[in-house]
């Protein structure tokens, strides 16, 4: 499977993660997340599990399950991460703990190196069947955006945290003071998958003519759950200010994920908001329809993902990947894919991005030349061969600390 990408990925990944293989083949790596479906971290587990399996690694993905009551508390904890003030009470917290005991149960954790995905699962370290030894890695992975949390969420969760091997981060800023060593891995694309893989224009109409989207003016598009912090509103509100110089329409388009029980109340606020524009088409997808998502982006002649917080936005390099103007809001990892004016724009307001806007569909050449550059930069930094190889890197590295690895 990995010579699928070759002449596609770079050669530099594709050999040291021949040569990081042959160093941890047969050994074991358990993944554990909180949803099967939706969501970036679900999206890449989905496609490098098989891969690392395939390269002779011994790779298992594991999902949490929870109540109710542990998934509204995990968004809180998720939003509170992000910045936003929430209450909490003692007993939130010790239920939170407690559904990660009866997961523990369920779930075998023996393995050589252990990645916890994301705070739900966090304090799953409490239950590792081994001491701290080399043989036997756990690293804690963050993907959100937790350069400025609510100071009460970040010293419940860093209990947890601190007991790891390692911890690893999306982006620097992100990095907290920990006791531990620390990472620096930037998500990842999957250029082979369904929402990636080159499309014919007949299977692009076929998806544009089972939604009803015409294509008779530009289409501007963002992909994202339906969350405050992915600024929808925002993105209507710059789509309001370009419609009185540029006839266009606008797609929002998103997909449920589990763990998220605040995302249908976006929806509906979402909705009410566009009114009875016949330009806005605001659609919920399966979170399976990624070949769908991948004809909206390439009909599409704007793509935007305007956060106002964010773990990193994927939806950014999907969309550079297929050659196309994009424009994103100057948060989190959003600015590590968007070289400003020359494979994109950030933004800081629903003005700013109105403005971008217009000029992408004012000067269509400026859009292609800076959609191609977008392609070269991502093929060079956020495939999901470059992914593969800092987690073996992480993982080699901490099995042999204190030890000279260059024999690689």
């Amino acid at each position: 499977m990995i010579r699928q990408y070759s002449g596609i990925a770079p050669k530099g990944d594709l050999l040291l993660i021949q040569r990081l293989c042959e160093k941890l083949k047969g050994k074991s790596f358990l993944h554990v997340n909180s949803t099967r479906e939706g969501g970036g971290v679900a999206e890449i587990l989905h496609r490098m599990i098989p891969l690392l399996q395939d390269l002779g690694i011994d790779a298992r993905w594991e999902v949490i399950e929870g109540d109710a009551k542990f998934y509204d508390f995990t968004k809180k904890t998720h939003n509170a991460l992000q910045g936003n003030k929430e209450f909490f009470t003692k007993k939130m917290w010790d239920h939170y703990y407690e559904v990660n005991r009866a997961n523990s149960k369920k779930i075998n954790l023996n393995a050589d190196a252990v990645l916890i995905h994301d705070p739900q699962p966090a304090p799953l370290i409490d239950f590792r069947k081994t001491r701290r030894s080399k043989n036997k890695i756990w690293i804690w992975r963050c993907h959100i955006d937790v350069g400025n949390p609510y100071g009460p969420v970040w010293t419940n969760l860093k209990k947890f945290v601190k007991n790891y091997d390692a911890a690893i981060f999306s982006v620097s800023k992100f990095a907290k003071a920990l006791p531990i060593d620390e990472f620096i891995v930037t998500p990842s694309i999957d250029p082979l998958s369904d929402k990636n893989r080159d499309l014919t224009e007949q299977e692009i109409n076929e998806v544009g003519d089972r939604f009803n989207i015409p294509r008779d003016k530009p289409i501007l598009l963002q992909v994202s759950r339906f969350d405050k912090f992915k600024d929808p509103i925002g993105v209507i509100n710059a789509y309001k200010i370009v419609k009185k110089y540029n006839d266009c329409r606008l797609i929002l388009a998103g997909s449920p994920a589990t763990d998220d029980p605040e995302g249908e109340a976006i929806l509906n606020e979402v909705k009410d908001y566009a009114g009875n524009d016949p330009d806005i088409h605001i659609m919920l997808l399966p979170p399976d329809c990624h070949k769908e998502i991948n004809a909206l982006q390439r009909m599409s002649d704007v793509i935007l993902q305007k956060s106002l917080k964010e773990g990193f936005g994927l939806t950014v390099s999907e969309a550079m990947w297929k050659e196309k103007p994009i424009i994103g809001g100057a948060v989190g990892g959003i600015p590590l894919q968007i070289v400003h004016g020359v494979t994109g724009f950030v933004v800081y307001s629903v003005e700013g991005a109105a403005f971008r806007i217009r000029q992408y569909l004012n000067y269509p050449d400026m859009a292609k030349r800076m959609g191609q550059r977008g392609r070269d930069y991502v093929r060079n930094n956020f495939l999901l061969t470059r992914q593969i190889r800092d987690y073996l890197a992480v993982w080699y590295s901490l099995t042999h600390k204190g030890k000279n690895v260059i024999e690689l």
